[in-house]
């Protein structure tokens, strides 16, 4: 352990600072109630965040104050341990503005640094003011070209999993809660929202004032910053976007209530009081983030046609699986995911009717099943609870957590039967709001207020501790879906020309599933003839963009090319990117890599990390 700033000279190093010495930084993580936080809650927990922040675009940095209220777990509780990675901290202070010694751990890559500090008897609150580093992982920074305007730069968070000690000192695990008020001061004429009670127009001097009076998990913390405006489409719901995407966002999300009502239907009150989302640009590395009161989401869910906004569900569904009711460390992840996959399906159930679910579910067991052949079905990592400790928690993030997770769940609710499965789980989420939540106390719960009598024996070992999909994994059958393979067989055989396949009215699921079961030998002039009657190549969905050009790589379809270097360079979503660029580097690894080394600049740190190892 390296002594950074010693400011006490009254500093002594007890044996819990010693520990770092004689162990190390692993060995200290492996003590401590979350495997991927150096955090010491059992001790000292933080229950309240004020934030002052000041964000430089010139430098990438945000400057800023972080004062917390502490409450002591422990009565014998000396010390504070926060997480950080690549901080600089200038001074530690307590209530009172009396300097606090502190000490830092051995920087680890994934891990960072544990931010240690003594308390003094009296100390009930702690202000570190630190600047973050440039290459901040959980920040992007964005150049005004890489934005939809193309006249001011952008910064957005991705603080999910553990990337929120990048640009906050924060106990950093889903385990702690804490509430939070923010004061953040940008360049005038931009926006800055946070997940939070948030403006609805451009304040005048640049800086903007937060509360969330609820108590969130660290990987919650969000911010956003650019030339933003907002709309309204509902009494307590709206979508944040630049000027050039409102209009077509607006249409898009116009739904966003419909949805709000139909999950309090299902599974009681909306506890966030608004529910806004963001539009964000291309690079953000994923679908959504439930960011609390302001889902992050990326503009290749906008198709014209609203036929993907099932994500906007997903994201919804989070405010009760996930944000309401956390899963406790990252090993626990398929309670937060698999939740949320089971409600959002049956939103879109309430809204679109039953197919509409059923084709979700099918292309979700198609994901599934293609991962676990990745894995192995017999793979540790296929089972639901997971063991992720001294890996990067973002290894979990797998089709397993959402799809077999949403099928345990469903196998449950046709065994038990569909009112009480939502009665089990509107009383689930009433018990456990604002407070985390483990594998084994779901089980318990589980066991306890549903699965009795006649369904005792319900194998809930087999799925959340076993391997691969349980023999009782929910058989589910879409007559679209028949009908679409019905017309691939005709085309396949010559019997139909494309243009006389009656795809009209079919909707995006049905093109997938379409372009899914495609033959890997599938010929050029096959997908040709499907490009000249479809415009394939050139779609404007890019859930059917990214799975065409996997098909077109595969088949030596060059027609792709330059359309697919296109939305490499502008798309940063790793569920589009992943799929892709191993196909192409499986049939050209050197055009994957100048491909890349050319884009990676666009992407997020979260798409950067995976594809680093792809690529390598």
């Amino acid at each position: 352990m390296k002594l950074l700033s010693s400011i006490s000279s009254a500093f002594t190093c007890r044996w819990p600072l010693l520990a770092f010495v004689f162990f190390g930084a692993v060995q200290l993580r492996a003590q401590t109630p979350d495997p991927h936080s150096f955090s010491r809650p059992d001790e000292v927990i933080t229950t309240h965040l004020s934030l002052n922040a000041k964000v430089d675009f010139e430098a990438r940095i945000i400057a800023a104050t972080a004062q917390y209220a502490l409450r002591r777990t422990s009565p014998d509780a000396q010390r504070l341990v926060l997480d950080t990675w690549k901080l600089n901290v200038s001074s530690v202070k307590d209530q009172e503005g009396k300097k606090l010694a502190y000490e830092w751990s051995d920087f680890d890559e994934l891990f960072g640094s544990a931010l240690e500090i003594e308390l003094l008897p009296a100390t009930f609150a702690v202000q570190i003011t630190y600047t973050t580093d440039p290459s901040a992982k959980a920040l992007q920074w964005l150049l005004p070209q890489q934005t939809a305007g193309k006249t001011m730069p952008y910064l957005f968070t991705q603080s999910q999993a553990i990337l929120a000690r990048t640009w906050l000192p924060c106990q950093d695990s889903p385990g702690v809660r804490f509430t939070y008020d923010a004061t953040v001061a940008v360049p005038k004429g931009m926006m800055a929202l946070m997940s939070a009670e948030n403006p609805q127009k451009k304040s005048e001097d640049g800086v903007y004032k937060f509360r969330m009076d609820q108590p969130i998990p660290s990987y919650l913390m969000a911010m956003a910053v650019g030339d933003l405006e907002f709309e309204a489409v509902g009494n307590r719901t709206g979508v944040y976007a630049e000027p050039r995407q409102m209009k077509a966002a607006v249409y898009e999300f116009a739904e966003m209530e419909q949805m709000l009502n139909a999950a309090e239907a299902l599974y009681g009150p909306y506890a966030w009081e608004r529910y806004d989302l963001i539009v964000l640009p291309p690079s953000f590395p994923f679908g959504g983030m439930e960011n609390p009161r302001l889902t992050f989401c990326t503009p290749t869910i906008i198709a014209g046609d609203r036929s993907l906004t099932a994500l906007v569900a997903h994201e919804l569904a989070h405010s009760w699986s996930g944000n309401l009711v956390t899963n406790k460390t990252w090993n626990d992840f398929w309670l937060n995911e698999g939740f949320t996959v089971y409600f959002e399906r049956r939103i879109m159930e309430a809204l679109y009717g039953v197919e509409y679910s059923n084709m979700l579910a099918l292309l979700g067991m198609q994901d599934l099943q293609a991962t676990l052949g990745e894995l192995g079905h017999s793979h540790a990592d296929t089972h639901l609870k997971l063991a992720l400790a001294g890996r990067d928690p973002d290894e979990g993030l797998t089709d397993v957590a959402y799809e077999k997770g949403y099928f345990f769940l469903r196998a449950i609710e046709e065994t038990v039967g569909r009112e009480k499965f939502d009665a089990f789980l509107r009383g689930y989420f009433a018990r456990n709001a604002f407070k985390v939540m483990d594998t084994e106390a779901f089980i318990r719960e589980l066991r306890t207020k549903l699965l009795r009598g006649p369904h005792l024996n319900f194998p809930v070992d087999e799925w959340v501790y076993g391997p691969g999909l349980p023999e009782n994994a929910p058989v589910i059958h879409s007559d679209k879906f028949a009908a679409v393979e019905r017309a691939l067989d005709s085309f396949l055989r010559g019997d139909a020309s494309p243009e006389e396949l009656l795809t009209s009215t079919w909707t995006t699921h049905e093109w997938l599933h379409f372009i899914r079961q495609l033959p890997s030998d599938v010929s050029e002039r096959s997908l040709d003839r499907l490009d000249e009657a479809f415009e394939l190549t050139h779609s404007g969905n890019s859930e059917i963009l990214a799975a065409w050009f996997v098909v077109g790589l595969r088949a030596g379809y060059e027609e792709i090319d330059r359309p697919m270097e296109e939305f490499l360079w502008e798309v940063g979503r790793r569920k589009f990117l992943v799929p892709i660029y191993t196909e192409l580097y499986r049939v050209n690894p050197d055009k994957a890599k100048t491909i890349y080394s050319r884009s990676r600049e666009n992407y997020h740190s979260v798409s950067t990390l995976t594809l680093d190892g792809l690529l390598r």
